[in-house]
């Protein structure tokens, strides 16, 4: 069976202004950078890793490095793990977008609508989401693999893994919390286990 560890990146700069980070190159924050390293370090004590594959965005690379230096893999980075391109509504801050006409602030109405016109709406990133996990298919049968991504594809990837797309949750993982997965293909429902390690539990940082 192929585990699967999703993680949210931990705290960015991004995160830490309440801006939409986007596919901005923010990086993590001093406590974002420490909090990695103490997730990966507690990580460590419980799981094993054949391999890590992470967004090519700086503040998930970063966290990505955290668990490649504590467990000696390599990080294989992936375009479709990257998070939601809200077009101009990147590096805005949340409260300046709330009273925007062009703004979509129900998240549960944000299948078809494209993010600041240019940007992507939720059924293009699902579309990254399904045709990632249809991927894996290549990893060998028995083994565990950790994948950093970021907020608005852990809102797909969990539709996509419990069969409720093109329905989705509101809800998103703190940064630096961690979903276990025991993966079984498409098509198959998946429960999904939460790990809150390190200040997890403290990194609420949400739109």
């Amino acid at each position: 069976m192929r585990t699967l560890y999703f993680i949210r990146h931990a705290e960015s700069e991004a995160n830490k202004q309440r801006i939409f980070g986007s596919r901005l190159q923010v990086p993590l924050t001093p406590a974002g950078r420490a909090d990695a390293a103490r997730i990966a370090a507690e990580f460590r004590e419980m799981a094993e890793l054949d391999g890590i594959i992470s967004s090519p965005l700086r503040r998930a690379v970063e966290t990505a490095q955290a668990f490649s230096e504590c467990f000696g893999c390599s990080i294989e980075q992936d375009e479709r793990l990257v998070e939601q391109d809200l077009g101009s509504f990147s590096g805005m801050s949340y409260d300046s977008v709330k009273n925007m006409k062009e703004f979509e602030s129900d998240p549960l109405k944000r299948w078809n609508w494209h993010a600041g016109g240019s940007g992507e709406s939720y059924s293009m990133v699902a579309e990254r989401v399904v045709d990632f996990l249809g991927s894996l298919s290549r990893l060998p049968q028995n083994g565990s693999w950790l994948i950093v991504t970021h907020a608005v594809f852990f809102r797909l990837l969990r539709g996509a893994l419990e069969n409720t797309l093109p329905e989705y949750p509101v809800k998103f993982p703190n940064n630096g919390e961690i979903w276990q997965v025991e993966f079984r293909g498409l098509g198959e429902f998946h429960t999904i286990k939460s790990l809150m390690l390190g200040n997890s539990r403290s990194f609420t940082h949400k739109p």
